[in-house]
């Protein structure tokens, strides 16, 4: 379902209520634009694009309580233990089983983080402009929800590093590199290194993209793959209360 023509956006909101940074390649993977902006900005970028796949790193909605439903945890495999998993979302408790730790979703939007309420806005607001749920065959315009630290990890076949150091900085640029995704290959950082810049505490880190630019970055990378193939992606959890799109089409057992 690759458009030529189409945009493929990734949003990262967990700055929450400040500017959140949003990154946007085309079918090439080149990068259209990597910035910061508010929800107004964001929205304007997104609802004027024709046709785009836009990925959120954030929920969709709030937690539906399928998971407190004794008849939905039986259809469930590996099932949950008695009394178990009743406040998370089936997306969230399949990653867990994977040991993808990823924070829960409640109930009620106001018991959620403003992270995650700017993520319900966007959705809501995209929905507005048109947008619907991938996957919805024939839509020139598709939301997704992704999470990031999930992304890496299947992309990488392991755990990644904190995505706070300097090495977990590394090694997602590293793995968006070797996808012929549009950011410097951050290997060429260690060649900038000198003996007088390290005395001097001065790092050549200006090739090397910030944790909120990452993040953006491989939720548009997911983006593509979801519009590419929807056989490429893996798709965790129920539609009724929101699935989280994977970049890959097969998972391994756990990561480690």
């Amino acid at each position: 379902m690759l458009f030529n023509n189409a945009v493929y956006i990734g949003i990262d909101p967990t700055a929450g209520e400040r500017p959140m940074t949003y990154a946007a390649i085309d079918h090439d993977l080149k990068l259209l634009a990597l910035s910061k902006g508010d929800m107004n900005a964001v929205l304007a970028y997104s609802g004027g694009q024709k046709a785009a796949f836009v990925g959120i790193n954030g929920p969709r909605r709030p937690n539906q309580k399928l998971m407190r439903s004794e008849e939905f945890r039986q259809e469930l495999n590996p099932q949950p233990n008695p009394g178990r998993w009743t406040s998370f979302r089936a997306a969230e408790y399949y990653l867990f089983q994977k040991n993808i730790r990823i924070p829960g979703t409640a109930a009620e939007e106001g018991d959620c983080p403003t992270w995650m309420q700017v993520s319900f806005k966007l959705f809501k607001r995209l929905k507005e402009f048109g947008y619907q749920e991938f996957p919805s065959e024939g839509s020139k315009q598709q939301t997704l929800e992704v999470y990031p630290h999930a992304s890496f990890t299947v992309l990488l076949e392991r755990i990644p590093f904190s995505k706070s150091s300097l090495e977990g900085r590394l090694q997602r640029q590293l793995v968006l590199h070797s996808l012929a995704m549009d950011v410097p290959d951050p290997m060429r950082i260690f060649e900038e290194i000198t003996r007088y810049r390290i005395l001097q505490g001065v790092l050549p880190l200006n090739r090397l993209h910030s944790v909120e630019e990452l993040d953006a970055l491989v939720a548009a990378y997911t983006a593509w793959m979801a519009a590419k193939e929807e056989e490429a992606v893996t798709r965790m959890g129920d539609r009724k209360e929101g699935e989280i799109i994977l970049p890959v089409g097969d998972l391994a057992d756990t990561y480690r």
